[in-house]
């Protein structure tokens, strides 16, 4: 079958609504890709985003089944198992919306930063952005392509190396800025400057960029004092003010942005807008952004940069523990081998309840259980759960999400030892790609 005639029929299956047709058109080469979307009109547009969103559905609802046997099996635990089907799942979804929108995709490693599935997802991305030094060479050795760095603050003993492995460091100060960035440019480097776009929605105080004294990101009244003496430093701007949010609240940031910095965005080679797009969730309005992403572009001629984290490995990966012992106070609590302060942390820090796999709220079930760490921390409790069936000493259980910020957060409280990495293949092996001992507790501590 020619190109041509193969471009044909998936344009005909997207017509029809045939869900095969998602997985024909990331089959696709760049350019065949354009073709389709050259060729289809905003209906046909609408109904590819469909068509990929389901595929990708029915990818993550199989993927309970490998996960399920992967916890029967002999496996050692606790074990992060990344699957690395889903994570491709992921990269596809975003590299559609580069397809539509032109812009450049990084993946945010504060978020993930297991560089076993990095083959996978180069492929797909752009490059990273870094949060410092020893994320931006991991950046540059392991991912291999762009690394944009950005940090409230650089120290002097680390800026030589920042720029060594950084393709653009962007700044969160004029201060920094005249301090480093000739310098940078010297050597080929581009420089950005973060600033505070003025409207953010997240709810929890500590997660808001955009907090009252806040230190992330240059204030406007500052910005408009200082920049006209500084802009030939800036190559683009940078704004972050989302967490797991849709695209309406984009829609709305940067509404914001626009009214605070517009007129100095035209001349600028990109604007980066951040991070906290949670793009691969199934209800994530994918129409909505590449619409806002278009427009920004056509209105000032700058390129668009996101970098979303958790969309990377949303819902790829999971912690699978063993239970170890079950004790009664008042209600049966369940002592597992993996530990909420030490292990998945945000579980505590948000907070929030993470999912296990055959589990309800306590009480929809018949048999309810408080699931809890091994540690000395009080609360260390990851939360009721009710199940069909008793829990027995022995048994394996599978938390859900656990590829983002827990294998990047977790630590050895207590002298717990860390969680092994696996990678579950395509075809179903699992690799055990990183185990941990003794070593790894005692070199942390002197």
């Amino acid at each position: 079958m020619t190109v041509k005639s193969k471009i044909e029929e998936i344009i005909r299956a997207i017509g029809a609504m045939d869900v095969g047709a998602a997985e024909a058109y990331h089959a696709l080469s760049g350019r065949s890709r354009k073709k389709v979307l050259e060729a289809l009109d905003g209906e046909g547009l609408r109904s590819l985003t469909r068509l990929i969103k389901e595929a990708k559905r029915n990818s993550f609802n199989a993927a309970e089944k490998r996960f399920s046997a992967a916890a029967k099996g002999d496996i050692a635990t606790p074990v992060y198992l990344i699957d690395e089907t889903l994570i491709e799942e992921n990269m596809r979804v975003l590299r559609y919306v580069k397809d539509r929108a032109g812009c450049r995709i990084l993946h945010a490693l504060k978020a993930y930063a297991s560089f076993a599935t990095f083959p996978v997802m180069s492929k797909y991305l752009d490059g990273v952005c870094a949060s410092g030094l020893n994320e931006a060479r991991l950046g540059r050795e392991e991912f291999g392509k762009e690394v944009h760095t950005f940090a409230a603050a650089y120290s002097e003993k680390e800026i030589g190396q920042i720029v060594k492995h950084s393709d653009v460091v962007i700044f969160n100060s004029f201060h920094q800025l005249r301090e480093y960035a000739q310098e940078m440019r010297k050597r080929g480097l581009e420089t950005g400057l973060r600033v505070n776009p003025g409207h953010s929605e997240v709810t929890a105080r500590m997660y808001d960029p955009c907090a009252p004294n806040s230190r992330l990101g240059v204030a406007c009244k500052a910005f408009k004092r200082e920049y006209p003496g500084h802009k030939e430093m800036i190559d683009g701007l940078h704004f972050h003010a989302m967490c797991e949010q849709n695209s309406d609240v984009l829609e709305r940031v940067l509404k914001s942005f626009e009214e605070l910095y517009g007129q100095h965005i035209h001349g600028l080679r990109w604007v980066n807008f951040g991070g906290g797009h949670h793009i691969t969730r199934d209800n994530y309005d994918i129409e909505r952004l590449v619409r806002l992403i278009n427009k920004f572009k056509k209105r000032y001629g700058a390129q668009v940069y996101l970098e979303p984290g958790e969309a990377s490995v949303l819902n790829a990966g999971v912690l699978i523990s063993t239970v170890l012992d079950i004790v009664k106070n008042r209600t049966e609590i369940a002592v597992i081998d993996a530990s909420a302060e030490a292990h998945m942390p945000d579980v505590l820090l948000m907070p929030y309840r993470p999912h296990v796999m055959g589990s309800s709220p306590a009480g929809r079930r018949r048999y309810t259980y408080r699931l809890a760490g091994p540690s000395c921390l009080a609360g260390d409790v990851m939360g009721d759960y009710s199940f069909n069936d008793p829990l027995q000493r022995g048994d394996k259980l599978v938390f859900t999400d656990m590829a983002l910020y827990s294998i990047v957060k977790n630590t050895t409280f207590n002298g717990i030892g860390l969680p092994d990495i696996a990678v579950m293949r395509k075809g179903g092996r699992i690799d055990l790609v990183r185990s941990f001992g003794y070593s790894d507790y005692r070199n942390r501590q002197s």
